[in-house]
């Protein structure tokens, strides 16, 4: 049945090669189960609920993947994606069930596009720098995040940020955390970060920063504060740019993921194109609407399905052990709450080095590149919002090149980007000019 399934033999794998694969890739992201839920308990949702909806999302999400693409790829709710979705929309918007409408709307769009071929042409338009530009952005900004919430930076009225007591419990042990991750992946450790997570809680104990649980395994927790809430009429009223935030990182995000993963993997074809690559984004976009219907933020594929790809798996089988054992974390939901954020702000921190490494990819010796992709880096995280830092960039861009006279070098959907992006930035404008 399995060879039926999955083309094993075709693939030239095994069946221990591709368990063995999806527990090394759920072992390098099943740190999303305990970091997820902290930051979208900050937006006021139930982070029992949501510890239940995380996993039941990366669980559905990734066994369709192997079933339906015979895909090794795994997918969770993604890492920047979350942290956009709490501090960006729903704090903002005063409404996490708005936020959620968002991101179900986003998913939406995202199956349109990826059944009609559309993303293809959206990717050819989309310039270079500024894709990367917003993984560099999105990096800054949840490091930021994970250095607010373990209190390592804190708010100063004079200088509007500072330097916290380091001394304290709670800095202190996220000290410690940074530095036991950075080790683990320094010796290129399988799960450095979800270790990293363990080990942090663990040593919280005695400091006085973790709150012991009375039990370990329970059944879930249940979706009923969550489920199904969804505001979708509000979140046609947050404006076009706040959902296509989200529907640009995803589909960039997504697709970055796939063509690396599947080069990692031999996968593309003689024209280094990927196979089924419709029908992975179809998927990817199934899943975030799953996901803000169980009520979670944006599934996305996960970079870290390179890991398991590195051990061998080639076939969808790996995504169904990814998704089984995300199924069967179900189970340790008090464990999962027993996490404090001083633990799990070492990750954000350390996701957000990784995320830097696009900045090489970056032209700054052409000024009409770099202006742009410095304004989406900086704005980012000064502003706490993603969007505002992708319409920022998609507004100088256009602008540089004309000036530069090199208008030419701009598509269409850019310069209609860009114009949609000055009254997200200003959204008064129209009132000012009467219109």
């Amino acid at each position: 049945m399995l060879e039926q399934l999955f083309k094993l033999k075709e693939k030239d794998t095994t069946v221990r090669v591709e368990v063995i694969a999806g527990l090394t890739t759920f072992m390098t992201m099943a740190y999303i189960i305990f970091v997820n839920p902290l930051i979208l308990s900050d937006a006021g949702m139930d982070r029992a609920a949501v510890t239940t909806a995380t996993i039941l999302a990366a669980g559905f999400s990734t066994i369709l993947m192997g079933l339906f693409v015979n895909y090794p790829f795994a997918l969770a709710s993604g890492m920047g994606l979350n942290a956009y979705f709490t501090y960006s929309v729903a704090l903002r918007a005063d409404s996490w069930e708005v936020a959620l409408g968002a991101v179900f709307l986003s998913g939406i769009a995202f199956l349109i596009l990826a059944v009609t071929g559309a993303i293809a042409h959206i990717d050819a338009a989309v310039p270079t720098s500024l894709k990367r530009a917003v993984s560099v952005g999105i990096g800054l900004f949840i490091a930021l995040i994970g250095l607010k919430n373990a209190e390592i930076i804190v708010s100063y009225p004079a200088t509007l940020v500072d330097l916290g007591n380091l001394t304290a419990p709670g800095p202190l042990l996220a000290v410690i955390g940074i530095l036991i991750i950075s080790v683990l992946m320094a010796l290129k450790i399988r799960g450095a970060m979800l270790i990293g997570i363990i080990l942090t809680t663990l040593i919280g104990i005695p400091m006085g920063v973790t709150q012991t649980a009375e039990r370990i395994v329970d059944m879930p927790a249940s979706l009923a504060p969550i489920l199904f809430k969804m505001d979708i009429s509000g979140a046609l009223g947050l404006g076009f740019m706040v959902i296509f935030s989200f529907l640009f990182v995803d589909i960039f995000d997504t697709m970055g993921t796939l063509m690396g993963t599947a080069t990692r993997a031999n996968m593309l074809d003689k024209k280094g194109r990927l196979p089924r690559i419709r029908q992975a984004m179809a998927v990817d976009a199934v899943g975030t609407m799953f996901g803000a219907a169980a009520g979670t933020s944006t599934v996305t594929t996960y970079v870290e399905s390179t890991a398991g790809i590195t051990e061998g798996g080639r076939t969808g089988l790996t995504s169904v052990v990814v998704g089984l054992m995300f199924f069967l974390s179900l189970f340790i939901g008090p464990l999962a709450l027993m996490v404090p954020a001083e633990a799990t702000a070492p990750a954000l921190i350390l996701v957000g080095v990784l995320m830097m490494g696009a900045i090489t990819g970056i032209d700054f010796e052409d000024f009409t590149e770099a202006l742009p992709a410095f304004m989406t880096i900086a704005i980012m995280p000064f502003s706490f919002s993603i969007s505002h830092g992708i319409a920022a960039g998609f507004l100088t861009y256009p602008i540089v090149k004309v000036a530069a006279g090199r208008g030419k070098e701009v598509h269409p959907l850019v310069y209609v980007l860009g114009l949609i992006s000055l009254f997200h930035l200003a959204p008064n404008l129209i009132e000012m000019i009467g219109l």
